[in-house]
């Protein structure tokens, strides 16, 4: 029915919003650090230098590539950078409210943490996208080096510029994500939908709840329902 497809398709735009942000929800009391894995948890006997590691979660996928020695080179949003150059804080698990920012701002950081920091206890899916490039595989030590050389500050696109842009292009020498392209899809699918006028409204007020009153939640919330109108 109507009425249940509107909040479906709501949901629907915000999880995908959130996927390409990784945003991971804390729980309460936590400090807004997140909790990490035992040390020794992953076995990395089975990883390669060279490898792109993937870490399949409920709304998104995070990527890396393996530099050897329990290390892991990969893409995260983060404000730090763009106030500091302290290696010592930056290197410290990126909270929900530095990586936020970092998306609002646009800014990020190629980063190396343990594995047991890069897959945050999620199961971990070794060179899973070869398949999809087949001939166009670089060696592994090549794609190990590629992510050595970006590590540092970074700019940060959502659609442009994000963590799996950044192994695709260490690995395959192209950067390309198809998180991005499905995401693409799915907002073109719902703003086709003239219900995506009431969805959209719900998304900017669930934007607002979740990531607090700002002109990155509130101006979506006000100007998106009023294009999708003029647009039907």
């Amino acid at each position: 029915t109507m009425k249940n497809s509107v909040p479906q398709a709501a949901s629907l735009l915000l999880e995908k919003l959130l996927l390409l942000v990784h945003v991971r929800p804390l729980p309460a009391g936590s400090g807004g650090e997140p909790p990490a894995a035992a040390p020794g948890y992953y076995d990395t006997s089975c990883f390669k230098r060279g490898d792109l590691l993937e870490v399949p979660r409920t709304l998104f996928i995070h990527f890396g590539i393996y530099l050897g020695e329990n290390r892991v080179a990969h893409l995260m949003p983060d404000i730090l950078p763009a106030f500091t150059g302290d290696r010592r804080q930056i290197q410290q698990v990126v909270t929900n409210k530095r990586l936020i920012l970092g998306v609002i701002t646009k800014t990020a950081s190629i980063r190396v943490d343990t594995v047991e920091d890069f897959a945050y206890g999620g199961s971990i899916l070794v060179n899973h996208m070869d398949r999809l490039f087949e001939d166009q595989v670089l060696g592994s030590e090549e794609a190990a080096r590629r992510a050595e050389k970006l590590v540092g500050a970074t700019a940060y696109s959502l659609l442009w510029n994000n963590c799996e842009h950044f192994v695709t292009y260490c690995r395959y020498g192209a950067p390309v994500s198809f998180q991005t392209d499905k995401f693409c899809e799915t907002v073109k699918m719902i703003i086709r939908d003239q219900r995506s006028v009431l969805a959209s409204v719900l998304v900017g007020l669930a934007s607002i709840v979740c990531l607090g009153l700002a002109p990155s939640t509130t101006l979506p919330t006000i100007f998106i329902p009023f294009f999708l109108w003029m647009a039907g």
